[in-house]
């Protein structure tokens, strides 16, 4: 086999491959189905594992998308395929960023070529492209519980001839859902495998006392003479004398890798390993030998993630989820954009923990995705990542700020509803000014339906004294931001998007946030405007560049940044109404119990007239993976289509279209 550091330089290079080159893997090419795949002997998968990784690392360099959890898992995949027949048998992912050489290997290698666009590939499973895909996933913990779902089903509707595998990855077995599917998997009678790919990390370095507890397994040799003593480890399992008749079955290299002192055999699994995730033979050996048995088993796999391609192995985090790059010598060059939100988030934390050092920054598993890495880099004693557990975090917060501390939880809008329950009972309920910062709000771009932030304002805002703010620029999030550290009625959320910030704002200064407040950014040309748009968070830079249009077409818009989606500006509402001005309102969410559901809403309940109100945002409808301004534009949140919903709302013939349009600085 070739050695790691040779494959290594090989991956490199083939990271510069060209579509032609790449269109001409001799093995790759002819797997349509994991029926051609088994029609390989055991000597050529090593050679298909690195025509896998050269694909992988080929279109992530051109197109992003995830790099290292995939390069990881690669010989994984080729064994579970070769073994399992999962057009019959069930397979289910935990991570879903893990799934690339899943869906090479089913067929869809001439979709990835379009990687993470509506035409292309999707970056998670995607049932509507494969049968091989049982659910589109895109969150940790899910797969074990949905297994047992799936085990229990097959069982009742006599289809227990249907084998189960749940593969989880990256950390998310120390999500507490995973956790929970664990203990109910132990009581399952009849086969199930949960095949643990332990790769030493999570997104970011794993945390807390799992993760030591792993690395202890990781390096642990002494295990003892397994053979001797497997009758009495397993006797000792919650129903190991049934066991027994399983160990019986196993063949040697399966008895010689019972672990006599994992913790999983407390949950009722038999568990195997560690055993190496890359030595394709014996993961063949081992998964043919474990697959019949008829008990829940615990598969333990060491794996590198970032395998075969040195710089991904150097800094898997970095490259778990990379924009595009280029290999230049013995350095990769990520292609960069502009400054991006979350970079001014992390410069604006920085900033405000130097001057109130009751401020700390929370992070679950997403370190560099919030931007809380640098926070981390220069406050190490007032910043802390959990790990992947959204729900401990913010209940880790609650207890915080019960303290007098400031805690500032940083997550990933989508992720951000994995913690609802928490903020209901343990945050809100007790009144306490817990700071949620909501990264990735809107539109994701390429990860698609499973990331879109589209709830967080519908979900968050029905709790009493909760303030929810949208940033348009990095001036307002700054200002947010102080606004949040100084509130302490309740808690408070900020949104901001995925996207750059504008080089040149439209505001170089702007006043502070006032509770439920808007902000008039482009009064009209004249004393009363045709219609009020009142934008939130980046949709104001849309908006403006609409109303550059517009206003070529004679019309006279004003704009004001809303700012807060709950609670809305009514004063400002009642003085539009009754001057019987129509108005517009646009989000980057879901138009269902939104910030101009709110608006609505709170003109009814001060009985003003919703007549001429107008809701612009996210329709009620999955949006697939593709560039962020490709999303926006199709669903009309772009400047062309805030034009057209205004000349629309004011009942005049279109305009001929503007020759030359004024760019916004975004």
């Amino acid at each position: 086999m070739t050695s790691v550091s040779t494959q290594s330089e090989q991956i490199n290079d083939q990271a510069k491959l060209n579509d032609k080159q790449i269109n001409r893997l001799p093995l790759l090419r002819t797997i349509q189905t994991p029926a051609d795949l088994k029609k390989l002997s055991i000597d050529e998968l090593p050679q298909l594992a690195t025509e896998i990784r050269q694909a992988i690392c080929h279109q992530v360099s051109q197109t992003g998308g995830h790099l290292a959890p995939n390069l990881g898992v690669v010989e994984l995949t080729i064994a579970l395929h070769y073994v399992f027949d999962f057009g019959h048998d069930r397979l289910l992912f935990d991570v879903g960023h893990q799934c690339y050489p899943h869906k090479l290997l089913t067929g869809r290698l001439d979709l990835f070529g379009k990687l993470r666009t509506s035409e292309g590939m999707s970056g998670f499973p995607e049932p509507l492209e494969s049968p091989y895909d049982l659910f589109s996933v895109g969150h940790a913990g899910t797969a074990i519980s949905t297994a047992v779902g799936m085990a229990r089903g097959d069982n009742m509707t006599g289809k227990e001839d249907r084998k189960v595998v749940s593969l989880i990855g990256d950390s998310s077995i120390a999500n507490g859902v995973a956790m929970e599917g664990l203990n109910n998997a132990g009581t399952l009678k009849r086969q199930f495998l949960v095949v643990l790919n332990d790769n030493g990390m999570s997104i970011a370095q794993p945390q807390g006392a799992l993760a030591s507890y792993f690395d202890h397994v990781r390096v642990n040799q002494a295990y003892g003479d397994l053979k001797k003593r497997a009758r009495e480890v397993i006797e000792r399992l919650p129903g190991g004398h049934a066991v027994v008749e399983a160990y019986h079955r196993f063949g040697e290299i399966a008895k010689a890798a019972l672990a006599h002192d994992h913790m999983f055999e407390h949950f009722g699994l038999v568990c195997l390993g560690p055993i190496d995730g890359h030595d394709l033979p014996t993961l063949i050996d081992m998964l043919n030998e474990v697959k019949d048995i008829n008990r829940p088993v615990l598969l333990h796999c060491k794996t590198i993630k970032g395998k075969g391609f040195s710089f991904a192995e150097g800094d898997a985090t970095a490259f778990h989820s990379p924009k595009p790059f280029v290999v230049e010598g013995c350095r990769v060059e990520v292609k960069s954009g502009g400054r991006s939100f979350t970079t001014a988030y992390a410069d604006a934390m920085c900033d405000m923990m130097k001057t109130d050092d009751k401020i700390f920054a929370v992070t679950a598993a997403m370190a560099d995705g919030t931007g809380l890495a640098k926070v981390a880099t220069e406050y190490p004693d007032r910043t802390l990542d959990t790990g992947i557990c959204e729900s401990h975090a913010m209940d880790m917060c609650a207890g915080m700020a019960k303290t007098g501390v400031k805690p500032f939880f940083a997550v990933y809008s989508t992720f951000a509803q994995r913690a609802l329950d928490q903020i209901f009972q343990e945050v809100s309920l007790q009144g306490l000014a817990v700071r949620v910062c909501m990264d990735r709000a809107g539109y994701v771009g390429g990860d698609g339906a499973v990331h879109h932030g589209f709830m967080d304002i519908s979900i968050f805002r029905l709790f009493p004294k909760a303030a929810l703010l949208a940033s348009s620029d990095e001036v307002n999030l700054r200002a947010g931001l102080e606004f949040m550290r100084q509130y302490d009625e309740g808690a408070s959320f900020i949104r901001y998007p995925r996207d750059s910030v504008a080089s040149v704002p439209l505001e170089a200064q702007t006043p502070p946030y006032e509770l439920g407040k808007a902000h008039l950014v482009r009064p009209a040309k004249t004393k009363r405007p045709d219609v009020a748009i009142l934008a939130l968070g980046m949709t104001v830079y849309a908006a403006n560049e609409a109303i550059d249009e517009l206003e070529y077409q004679g019309y006279r818009p004003a704009l004001y940044d809303a700012r807060f989606a709950t609670p809305v500006d009514i004063d400002l509402l009642r003085e539009l109404i009754e001057a019987d001005i129509p108005i517009l309102t646009i989000e980057d969410h879901t138009l269902v119990g939104g910030f101009g559901s709110a608006v609505l809403e709170a003109c009814n309940d001060h009985q003003l007239s919703t007549s001429k109100i107008q809701r612009l945002g996210m329709p009620q409808t999955w949006v697939r993976q593709d560039s962020r301004s490709k999303q926006l534009n199709d669903h009309g949140l772009d400047a062309q289509g805030i034009a057209r919903r205004v000349r629309q709302m004011l009942e005049t013939p279109q305009s001929k279209p503007v020759t030359s349009k004024k760019k916004t600085n975004v």
